[in-house]
């Protein structure tokens, strides 16, 4: 069922009261239709978004529709009011399924159409016969058309409508319908990173091109990535962040002119990038189309080139200026995602430790994953600190919220924890002055609803023990690890009280702490998971630890993520602290992001494991992978380095930490390792245990290698 309405904009002045965007002119039809008794309402009030796709519709020679709102209200080009015929002009601002009544419940019409508006599921299917081919007068043979519907999301994401194609089936217009697929593609784009290879992949693929190319605004300058025909990207490849290269600001490059002037340029034949060419892939184009992104918010544009003489046609440059709108729309997203993002993350980071303490006999790591889109600053934190009497404070903690607000709290309550414990280390006496300052927030904001979970510990390394409180959180768990008999987790019991500002009544407990046992501190994002019950949670995260291979704090760190199945929309800390057996050995690294430092890396590890006398093999190992990761950080992260080597007598562990991904923020992307997808294998291959620690300042990379028995 095609959905239809307006006419293909003609060459006179513009119209007042047009539903155009850009300045084109409007058709006597869409000019004179009267848009405020509609769902659409005024042309001057529409979002920026539905005036591009009006224009989109509108200025398009095939056959395109927008279907708007809850009442999928028809705006149509032409090419539509030619296909429906008769139909054609009453169609004009009235529901598709008014419209179209008499074939709206048959398959393939409303039903997913619907599915396009209300779930997001686009739909294409190659060769249809439209069911309103009927009812198109002196059709001797019904055309084979390819159709597709694709959702429609205004500035803030939200979806708005349907995006209706349909054209007989040519080379052109399956070009066209490819739109579908890259609409939805690029609907589920987070970053610029996302864009870049979905639009890239797209133009390479649906228009042939032996180069395309896609530029954004970078400060005072410009950055642009590029792919060619015949480039070898496997699997692994696609999901790592592209190579942006940096474009002088005032550069003759073809796609920087068009970005700065917001004016398409097609060349037929010639050699447009010979004065600018980086490499022969440049120098070999002779036909090259540059269409600018139109966007409020950010500049750039994408070029698609040949290596021989390739006329531009009208529908081709149609598809190419469409292609270009889908591309700024989804790239004003990502830059206004990426915005929230870092200021979320620069608020986060200003609120968790920089550092952990690096002690002889307990050696601590922590591990913060974000929830719900990592696009927003969390209340969850940890925090590990020397005390005056030498003994450690340890604390986990949960303020309520994903917001600006809750981030706030959070740092309020870890900065005045850590002055109660400097002050007076008892853990219930810390935890009854955070009581007081919870109740006293919540008073001046006239409310009680400030959720705050704490639990706090003092590690007294000499006497071998552990003094706990909790105000309402999960209780801590230790991993006992004894001389004879294998490792078992058990929780301490804590005595219950309730969150902070809610009356804390005092109680602690105090456990052995023996060298080889761990604890773990954790928010009860790690346990919860919905439809579960708590106690399933709990006996999960226990039966993990205690299967863990080892107490390491950052193998039981991960291992405590990844516990329990299923997904969490809650933040997840994880504070871990091992006492150890033996004193270890640990030096570190600071790697620039310079091309020759991997060298120097696997040069400066050889050189202390040697002086460390570790085994040749183990050596040779670590040297391989440490390589590879510190290659991966440089490369795809974009940023400089830190290795980190810790030695005991049982097992060596690296690890190599970035400070962030160029704006990449999902979480499944850090999974992935080596410019050619190998280091992933290669790091299962040669270590014993190896993970990904996702931190508001990058990720960390660890592997560990067992010290054979001598």
């Amino acid at each position: 069922m095609p959905g239809t309405v307006g006419r293909v904009p003609t060459p006179s002045a513009p119209t007042s009261g047009a539903p155009m965007g850009s300045g084109a002119a409007a058709s006597p039809a869409g000019a004179a239709h009267s848009w405020a008794g509609t769902p659409l309402g005024a042309p001057e009030q529409w979002d920026p978004a539905v005036r591009a796709v009006v224009d989109l519709v509108l200025a398009s020679p095939v056959p395109m529709a927008l279907l708007y709102g809850e009442d999928l209200v028809l705006l149509y080009n032409e090419g539509y009011a030619e296909l429906i015929g008769a139909r054609h002009p009453a169609a004009l601002g009235r529901p598709a399924a008014e419209v179209f009544a008499d074939i709206w419940h048959e398959p393939d019409a409303g039903e997913v159409i619907g599915r396009a508006y209300r779930q997001g599921e686009p739909f294409l299917e190659r060769e249809a016969v439209l069911p309103v081919d009927r009812h198109r007068a002196g059709a001797a043979e019904p055309p084979v058309f390819t159709r597709g519907y694709s959702p429609v999301r205004d500035s803030a994401g939200q979806i708005i409508g349907v995006l209706s194609v349909a054209a007989q089936t040519t080379h052109v217009t399956q070009q066209l319908q490819s739109l579908s697929d890259f609409a939805a593609a690029l609907s589920g784009t987070l970053t610029l990173d996302d864009v870049a290879r979905v639009t890239l992949r797209y133009c390479l693929d649906s228009f042939d091109a032996d180069r395309v190319s896609f530029m954004v605004d970078d400060g005072p300058a410009w950055r642009m990535v590029r792919r060619v025909r015949g480039e070898l990207l496997d699997e692994a490849d696609e999901r790592l962040p592209p190579l942006w290269r940096r474009i002088p600001a005032e550069s003759p490059v073809p796609i920087v002119v068009t970005s700065r002037s917001g004016v398409p340029v097609f060349t037929t034949d010639g050699q447009p990038l010979r004065n600018t060419a980086a490499d022969r892939h440049d120098q070999k184009i002779r036909s090259l189309a540059s269409l600018p992104l139109r966007s409020a918010v950010i500049r750039g544009a994408v070029t698609v080139g040949y290596q021989s003489p390739h006329p531009w046609s009208p529908a081709e440059r149609a598809l190419l200026a469409a292609s270009a709108e889908l591309v700024g729309q989804a790239a004003e997203r990502a830059r206004r995602f990426e915005t929230q993002h870092g200021t979320a993350q620069l608020l986060q980071r200003s609120m968790l430790p920089e550092q952990l303490p690096d002690l002889p006999r307990l050696r601590i790591a922590a591990r913060y994953d974000p929830g719900v889109d990592g696009n927003a600053a969390g209340g969850d934190f940890y925090d590990a600190f020397l005390l005056p009497s030498g003994a450690l404070g340890v604390v986990l903690g949960d303020v309520a919220g994903h917001d600006v607000q809750a981030a706030a709290r959070m740092g309020q309550v870890r900065a005045a924890l850590r002055a109660l414990a400097l002050t007076d280390p008892r853990p219930d006496a810390v935890l009854a002055g955070l009581d007081r300052l919870v109740a006293s927030l919540g008073a001046e904001r006239g409310t009680q609803e400030l959720f705050v979970t704490v639990v706090f510990g003092v590690i007294d390394i000499d006497r071998e023990r552990i003094t706990l409180a909790s105000a309402g959180h999960p209780a801590p768990l230790i991993r006992r690890c004894p001389p004879v008999g294998g490792p078992a987790a058990e929780y301490v019991e804590v005595p219950p009280s309730p969150p902070l500002g809610l009356g804390h009544q005092s109680g602690t407990a105090t456990v052995a702490f023996r060298p080889g046992d761990t604890l773990l501190l954790y928010s009860d994002g790690v346990v919860e998971r919905r439809g579960q019950d708590l106690g399933t949670g709990l006996a999960g995260l226990a039966a993990a630890v205690t299967a863990a291979t080892s107490g390491d704090p950052r193998s039981l760190c991960a291992v405590a993520t990844a516990a329990v199945p299923g997904t969490t929309e809650d933040d997840v800390a994880v504070l871990a602290v091992e006492h150890a057996v033996k004193p270890s050995r640990s030096a570190s690294m600071a790697v620039p992001a310079e091309p020759t430092a991997p060298g120097r890396v696997r040069h400066w590890l050889t050189a202390q494991l040697v002086e460390w006398q570790v085994p040749e093999s183990v050596v040779g190992a670590a040297v391989l992978c440490t390589s590879e990761l510190t290659t991966n950080a440089l490369l795809h992260a974009g940023t400089a380095a830190r290795v980190e080597i810790d030695l005991t007598a049982e097992r060596l562990l690296v690890s190599v930490a970035d400070s962030g991904t160029r704006g990449q923020v999902t979480r499944a992307q850090t999974d992935t390792l080596s410019s050619r997808g190998r280091g992933l294998g290669l790091i299962e291959e040669l270590s014993d245990a190896w993970g990904t620690d996702p931190t508001v300042r990058g990720s960390t990379v660890w592997f560990e290698i067992l010290i054979p028995a001598t």
